[in-house]
């Protein structure tokens, strides 16, 4: 059963967020607006080094903890692929850093001013920079919603280097189509996303390409050679089928795979300020900082 915090924020969402993807004319709304990212609070920029630089005209921020761990992380913030990061994200980054772990932030461009085209070079690189220090301990991709449909597609292009440990994916976006025979009834337990928002924004991202290419819906793609992988999703989202299917999925491909889902709980729950959301966090922290 949810907690009465994570209810609450259903019925918040439900009432101030859901509408803004309910049409597609409402998604191309959402789409439109001024993008905003937020910058990483004083208190984050207080306990560790935090610096920010440039990687092929895209801003790329580095978390690195006073005391390093050799642990390093990409993370790929989510947001439909057309908004900014958040302070939430920032608040999971920060409790990596402070379990040790130096975190690598591509602010990836936004549509529809960008596509997934300016994206995967954009991480490709980032990720090269941060594996050519030769972390110790390895490199752990995480993403949430569509920046864990990005850390996927990623991993796949990458599998089976060795300087990548572990992928974490926060209720993945794996499917820019949303074409899963279960969504319309999970939808309707979902309070804040819905379809056809969804897609408008998809396409906004896919450019004119075909949705179901690999690269864009990674739910699609190989499996075969990705590192030890986690995933967190809750009941009440629409990502939960695509993340069940993908651990099946994976699993059958010789992936080591674990797969968590919360009941009650809402879409990127570990980065909700509710007790399953402090228990998601510590779960997202613990897979990451591993030394293992």
């Amino acid at each position: 059963m949810a907690s009465w915090q994570m209810t609450a924020v259903g019925v918040f969402l439900r009432m101030t967020r859901k509408r803004a993807y309910a049409t597609p004319e409402r998604g191309r709304r959402r789409i439109a607006a001024p993008k905003v990212e937020a910058p990483p609070p004083r208190k984050l920029t207080a306990r560790h080094g935090v610096t920010c630089r440039e990687v092929g005209g895209f801003p790329v921020w580095t978390v690195r903890p006073w005391t390093g761990s050799g642990r390093a992380a990409v993370y790929l913030h989510g947001g439909a692929y057309i908004s900014g990061i958040a302070p939430q994200h920032w608040t999971l980054i920060g409790r990596l850093a402070d379990a040790g772990v130096r975190v690598e932030v591509p602010l990836y461009g936004l549509a529809p001013q960008h596509t997934y085209r300016d994206a995967y070079p954009f991480v490709h690189e980032v990720y090269r920079q941060l594996a050519a220090e030769f972390p110790p301990q390895g490199i752990a991709l995480v993403g949430d919603s569509a920046g864990g449909g990005l850390a996927l597609g990623l991993a796949q292009e990458l599998a089976g280097d060795r300087a990548l440990r572990r992928l974490v994916l926060l209720s993945p976006w794996l499917d820019l189509t949303l074409g899963h025979p279960q969504l319309d009834e999970v939808g309707r337990r979902d309070p804040w996303l819905a379809q056809p928002g969804l897609r408008a924004a998809g396409a906004a991202w896919a450019g004119g390409d075909d949705p179901t290419l690999a690269r864009l819906s990674p739910g699609n793609g190989p499996l075969e050679g990705l590192p030890p992988t986690t995933v967190l999703v809750g009941t009440h989202e629409l990502c939960l089928p695509d993340s069940t299917d993908l651990l099946t999925a994976a699993r059958k491909a010789g992936v080591e795979a674990d797969l968590t889902v919360v009941e009650g709980a809402l879409h990127v729950y570990p980065l909700l300020p509710v007790p399953e959301g402090a228990e998601g966090s510590r779960q997202v922290v613990a897979a990451v900082a591993a030394t293992s």
